[in-house]
């Protein structure tokens, strides 16, 4: 894999939500990395790409209350396991679980196994609430999916804490998944 600066040269052939991306980006003037691989549609499948980026690309998990009234991104790091009961808990959320593919494409216009943050820039009408787990924020760099699972970004944390999430205009919730 190689590791090239900002978006591809040439986008022929790219999905529009990719390059709204990079388009979103570059109007931020973050500064970001990209490698193109195979699908990553698993943790494991991440992996290699994590490893080339010298990232971590954490968990991205649709959530929603039982009558779907309520929607969570959650952004967890990769290590940690995620339960569903502890995580009603700490959001106030009662009977939280994975929300349907449906959601994701309505809310986010991305496809499962390409679940990103940067779909947020999607939900217009603020349908989802972004969750961030603390440990998240400790790395030197964020790592995801331009809304598309055949590449993989890497840019300095300060710019996504800075730049990127006031941009996406959800205000993250802090939460301390232990």
């Amino acid at each position: 894999m190689n590791i090239e600066k900002g978006r591809p040269q040439n986008c022929a052939g790219r999905l529009q939500k990719e390059i709204r991306s990079y388009d979103f980006l570059d109007r931020l003037q973050v500064d970001y990395d990209r490698i193109d691989h195979d699908p990553a549609m698993t943790m494991e499948d991440c992996a290699e790409a994590d490893r080339a980026l010298n990232a971590m690309i954490c968990k991205n998990l649709l959530l929603c209350n039982r009558p779907h009234t309520q929607f969570f991104l959650l952004l967890l790091p990769d290590n940690k396991q995620f339960r569903t009961s502890e995580m009603s808990k700490t959001i106030g959320a009662s009977r939280l679980s994975f929300a349907e593919p449906e959601y994701m494409e309505r809310f986010l216009d991305i496809t499962p196994g390409s679940l990103s943050v940067l779909g947020l820039m999607n939900d217009t009408e603020n349908r989802v609430q972004l969750l961030i787990d603390a440990e998240v924020l400790q790395s030197e760099y964020f790592a995801c999916h331009p809304c598309i699972n055949t590449s993989s970004l890497r840019m300095p944390m300060r710019d996504f804490v800075e730049k990127v999430i006031p941009a996406l205009c959800h205000p993250p919730r802090i939460i301390d998944f232990s």
